[in-house]
Parts: structure tokens; sequence; C-alpha cells
């Protein structure tokens, strides 16, 4: 690659909220062009704008890094955590759907592998490294790990819910992959991957864990736990007032984020701050702030740093800026939107995706 190992390293840092660990990385990127990356998703309703846009933004990164990246779509395991009902049909339209609302918010699906779970169904390797993981594991270490399905511990899980984690740490080794790219609340079961990977004969993956976005709704949880806030947005699929869909229209958009949770001078808990640093600046250059004269006149930013400053000191008050998110926003989601007008397959996708019902 012409890109520098610091300048791959920097990309994948904007990436990771948390990085096991930044020497291995190097190390990878050092031995390696084009390490295999991958992330997997259980398909599960309507996407939300940190499954789709962030999620686009943190794959991209991943790509010009010069990554190859290997998209798991998760059917099975759908299946397992009974999302559509249980019905494995439905919940294979829903995967279509998300890999449509992608291509429709600028991932670079073209440069990306597309996997679906039940594939590996029938590969007598594949069960042989889930059995692998099984008998080098106690069963109280895997239902802790059972909150990367957005479920408690307390939680009374199914038999075919105590497979799951042993099947997704098997699932980094199948799919070859040297990085591990998901959600801070997949955190368990990738730390049990590097545990047991050289003692089975693998390898230990390096695991790059992305920031897990708030709900537009006022903190009732910790909110610095990434599982309370995997949760929370899960739920949010139940409540769609608490996040934008990547389907919703202009109105809907400004109309979730006027009635946002956002107080006056606090960044810290503050969803629409926290949709200014994840989503907003990463997809534009700046972000222009509209204001009448009498309130000091319209106001650009050019990085986040500058905006949480304004905003701690009173100067950006939470109105103007929630306006001026809702407008960015509004014209991230809009060629979403135009694609499932535009395009049949797609459209017929997601009517399909609404007729269901959302189960946790």
């Amino acid at each position: 690659m012409n890109m520098d190992i610091e300048t791959r390293m920097d990309l994948i840092r904007q990436v990771g909220e948390e990085i096991i660990t930044e020497e291995e990385l190097q190390e990878l990127l050092q031995s390696k062009d084009h390490p295999i990356a991958y992330d997997g998703f259980e398909p599960s309703g309507n996407l939300h704008i940190a499954q789709g846009i962030m999620r686009a933004i943190n794959v991209n990164r991943m790509l010009k890094s010069g990554v190859k990246f290997k998209m798991w779509v998760a059917d099975w395991f759908g299946w397992m955590n009974n999302k559509m009902g249980g019905d494995l049909e439905k919940i294979r339209k829903v995967g279509e759907y998300q890999i449509e609302v992608w291509k429709a918010c600028g991932m670079s699906t073209d440069k990306i592998q597309f996997l679906w779970s039940h594939d590996a169904m029938s590969d007598n390797e594949y069960w042989k490294k889930v059995i692998q993981i099984g008998r080098n594991s106690t069963v109280k270490r895997i239902i802790r790990c059972s909150q990367i399905m957005g479920r408690s511990e307390k939680d009374a899980l199914s038999a075919a819910q105590i497979f799951y984690p042993c099947m997704q740490c098997a699932d980094i080794f199948h799919l070859e992959a040297d990085i591990t790219q998901l959600g801070m609340d997949q955190r368990k079961v990738n730390v049990l991957a590097r545990e047991l990977g050289p003692k089975l004969g693998f390898w230990k993956p390096v695991v790059v864990s992305h920031h897990m976005l708030m709900g537009l709704s006022s903190p009732s949880t910790d909110h610095n736990d990434p599982i309370e806030r995997a949760i929370e947005m899960k739920m949010s699929k139940s409540k769609p007032e608490t996040a934008v869909f990547m389907n919703d229209s202009r109105e809907e958009i400004k109309k979730k984020i006027s009635k946002a949770y956002c107080p006056e001078k606090q960044v810290k808990e503050n969803p629409i701050i926290e949709y200014s640093k994840y989503i907003i600046f990463p997809s534009f250059q700046k972000m222009k702030v509209e204001r009448p004269s009498k309130f000091g006149g319209d106001i650009e930013f050019f990085n986040q740093k500058d905006l949480e400053a304004s905003f701690i000191k009173g100067e950006l008050h939470p109105v103007d800026l929630k306006n001026a998110a809702a407008e960015y926003i509004d014209k991230l989601i809009k060629p979403v939107r135009e694609h499932f007008e535009k395009d049949k397959k797609a459209r017929e996708l997601y009517e399909i995706v609404k007729q269901q019902k959302i189960t946790r």
C-alpha cells in the first residue's frame, strides 16, 4: 500500500473507541497489507441511524485503511434470538433490506464481501469450531457473553441462545478474521476469542470496538455502559420516537430531533452532541447553524471541539443546535428515502419490513 502505517492506524483509531491492542494492530498492519476484518449483524427490522449511517462511516474508514471487510449476515442468529417472531424467511428478507439501506447511504458495498450464516450451517468444519469453543468454556462464562444478544445474565435464555456466543466466537475463525470490528456491546465474546484462539490452534484477533450511540430520550440508565446503550437502541425499535430511522421522512426527523434530550451547556450524555460527533462531522466538512441576527446570526463550526466549547459557554442554544442537526441528518437520510421510493426491489423489501412485528 502507498499509505504509511501511522495513517492507517489513525483511520482505524477513528473507528475504535477501544482497540485491543494497538500494539498488536500495528504489528498486523506491518505484516499484512490487507488484513481481514468482519462485522456481523442480526437482521432485526428497520435500521436506525447508528446501524445505517454510523456503520457506513466506520466500515468505509476500515476499507480506506486497506482492510478487506467481510459482513456476516447473521440470519440464523436472528432466528435463534427470536427476531421477527422466529420466522427465518422473514429474517432473511430483513437482511436483504438492510443491505439495500447501506448501498443507498454510501457504504462501499462493492468492496465488501457479504456472507450469510445459513451457508455455514452445513459445513462440518464450522461446527467443529463451535464445539471446540464450547468444550473450552464454562456455561457460566458463556451466559456472561449473552449480553452480545442484547440480553441480561438474569434473562431466561432458551437452549438455542446458549449456543449463540459459541457460534459467534467460532465465526471469527471461520471467516479468517484478523480484526473483529463490532460494537462495544460485543466486547465479551471478542475477548473470549482472544483467550481461546491460541489454545485451539487459531490466532488472537485484534478487537476494534466502535462507540454505541445514545438514543434521543433522556438517559434512564448508565450511559457509560455500552451494554445498556445497546439494549436501549434495540428497544428503540419498539419506541420509534427515541431514534432516527433510515426511512424516516424529513418531517419525522425534525419532530424527533426537536423533542430530543439536549440539556443546555451540557455535552456529556447529550444525544444531539453525539449525533454531531459521530455522524455529522464525519460526513460534512462543516456544520452551519442558522440563527436570527438578534441571537448572534449564523455561525459555522469546522470541528466537534469548537462546537462543544461554544455549547458549554452557552453561545450555542440547544434549539439552534437541534435545528441544524435535523437539517444535516435529513441530508444523509434523503438518498435512502429516494432509493426506496424509486427502486422496486428495495421498496418491496421495505414493505415486508414495515409489516413485521418487532421483537426484542
